[in-house]
């Protein structure tokens, strides 16, 4: 059985994948890769036969979100919407990230600090990040401030949780050979034994972040911060559905582009599991 992990639901699930190597291993991929090509076809044949039988502003055809798409790559105006949303959509996910890994490795290292803090965790964690969309207007107005501000919250409790977890479960077998090995500072056996040993955990947090917050970037410039999500409720509202889709897939491919990265620094990191 193999596990995928799922960035966007943070969610897994396992299937059956033949152990083959070699020319069958091989073919086992390609038969993948055809399986993914004629699913993708199918799903553009049937949007495009029904796209064609209803009016453009239910359902426009894949040609003309095409065509919309490439009129706001060849005007310059896709760039500098995606830029208004990245503006936020970066430092918020990045101080998230960074804030809620240090707590979370804090709270699940220190027994101390998990006392103190857990009251205030519990009766903030389970509040959406939405719906400190008021506090953030009020607070900090509708620009990029405030919306990176909403992308923050979001951010910053999916990495706490990862990273409390998985130092929490940190393998207590591996402290006490580290023990035996003269690894004996808490400080010391924190940064070369709890912390690698978690990293996987705090490394699903930061991809899981990555895309659950461009939810969180739509929902803040749905209520007026300028960016990406802007433009989709604004050509929606004109019945533009060509436009709004094409930000639509901006978005899936920048998620997309970033989901990679992440993976590949993930594999980077983490060479020296079997």
């Amino acid at each position: 059985m193999a596990t995928e992990f799922d960035p966007v639901t943070g969610s897994s699930r396992s299937h059956s994948e033949p152990t083959t190597t070699g020319a069958l291993g091989r073919q086992w991929n390609l038969t993948r890769v055809w399986r993914g090509f004629a699913g993708t076809a199918g799903f553009l044949g049937v949007w495009w036969l029904v796209g064609r039988e209803v009016p453009s502003y239910l359902l426009p055809t894949p040609d003309e979100v095409i065509g919309a798409l490439w009129t706001e790559v060849m005007s310059g105006q896709l760039f500098i919407h995606l830029g208004e949303s990245l503006l936020h959509y970066v430092p918020g996910v990045t101080i998230g990230v960074v804030a809620g890994g240090l707590l979370g490795v804090g709270m699940g290292w220190s027994q101390f600090i998990d006392d103190v803090l857990t009251p205030v965790v519990r009766v903030l964690r389970p509040i959406p990040p939405l719906a400190w969309i008021v506090f953030a207007i009020i607070w900090l107005g509708l620009g990029h401030t405030g919306a990176a501000f909403i992308v923050f919250i979001g951010a910053f409790w999916i990495t706490f949780y990862n990273a409390y977890e998985g130092v929490e479960n940190a393998s207590r077998d591996l402290m006490e050979v580290a023990a035996t090995l003269g690894i004996d500072s808490d400080r010391r056996l924190l940064r070369r034994v709890v912390i690698p040993d978690a990293l996987p955990a705090i490394l699903t947090g930061v991809r899981t972040s990555i895309g659950q917050c461009w939810m969180m970037v739509i929902a803040a410039e749905l209520f007026g911060a300028p960016g990406v999500g802007y433009e989709i409720i604004t050509s929606a509202n004109n019945l533009a559905m060509a436009r709004s889709i094409a930000y639509m897939l901006t978005i899936s491919a920048v998620f997309l582009l970033s989901d990679w990265a992440v993976r590949r620094v993930r594999v980077h990191l983490l060479d020296w599991q079997p």
